[in-house]
């Protein structure tokens, strides 16, 4: 019996699995020794294995980083994980390679080489990808938002992997790299909540009646269809400036991306209700002191 089996170990070692390694190790060999170089079926077989392998492991990990976010944020990710696959692939291609004899070593040399000049070249591009990352994963900035740029305001209309589309108020598309989010100081204006407090500043002549203007300006403020009556419009008596007392109104608005349109419909009001009330507004005053000086000569 343990003749028998010896047999049959026998011949499945030398038969069938030599048949196989035989089937395996066709196809072209050069060379002897360490510099021989090796392409047969087995390397072929290896290489299509490793790189359908590959692409269910990357697929599955795309599955796995992309599955909480919306549809749009998947499109914008499409790019990197094109990106990462090349990559990797050229990794595998590189390791089988390797396994057949052929030295990769002058390659991985060139490759290095490329890449560091690929990265000082394009390492904006590299930061603005990363930025675009990370808005989409923290969802630090979204369609709707009004953001502060450079001393810009945009409303954001498009957000993509490398850059941000956002169109001012004066109906220009500023196109933002996504680093700046990320590396610079910006101004989010909606980003808690849709509602900000804008105010208008004006002066007043002294002597004027402050109650008087006070309520006039909060009349006014109520008056405004795009003021929100909830919070309540204020008014603040900032300072007793150089030809007038300065006051500023106070207001919170769903809609601070207009608000420049808002804040001019108020002054127009403010200017009307003034005249009617025969209330001053200054225009800055300075007093010119004129010093003679006689010369007096030495007889």
């Amino acid at each position: 019996m343990q003749k028998e089996g010896d047999e049959i170990k026998e011949i499945i070692k030398e038969d069938i699995w030599g048949s196989i390694m035989e089937f395996l190790n066709t196809g072209f060999h050069i060379g002897e020794g360490e510099k021989s170089i090796h392409l047969t079926i087995g390397l072929l077989l290896l290489l299509i294995v490793s790189i359908v392998v590959t692409k269910f492991l990357l697929q599955w990990l795309r599955y796995l980083f992309t599955r909480k976010m919306e549809p749009e944020d998947k499109q914008k990710f499409t790019s990197v994980f094109k990106f990462i696959n090349y990559m990797i692939y050229l990794v595998v291609v590189l390791v089988s390679l390797s396994a057949a004899g052929i030295d990769i070593t002058l390659i991985i040399t060139a490759s290095a080489a490329l890449f560091v000049g690929l990265g000082l070249a394009l390492q904006e591009f590299f930061k603005d990808i990363l930025g675009g990352i990370f808005i989409i994963l923290d969802k630090s900035l979204q369609v709707g938002d009004v953001v502060d740029v450079d001393g810009k305001v945009g409303k954001v209309f498009q957000i993509k992997l490398r850059t941000t589309r956002a169109i001012t108020r004066d109906d220009k598309i500023i196109i933002i790299p996504n680093h700046k989010f990320i590396s610079d100081i910006m101004y989010n204006y909606t980003q808690n909540h849709k509602t900000t407090r804008e105010k208008v500043t004006l002066g007043v002549a002294y002597g004027s009646d402050v109650e008087l203007v006070t309520q006039i300006l909060e009349q006014v403020a109520k008056e405004q269809r795009q003021v929100l009556k909830t919070p309540k419009p204020f008014v603040l008596f900032d300072d007793f400036g150089d030809s007038a007392l300065v006051f500023s109104l106070n207001f919170y608005t769903n809609d601070s991306f207009g608000d420049p349109k808002i804040k001019s419909e108020l002054r127009y009001k403010i200017n009307s209700k003034f005249k009617e009330n025969n209330i001053k507004i200054p225009f800055p005053q300075r007093d010119v002191h004129l010093f003679q000086h006689q010369q007096i000569q030495e007889k």
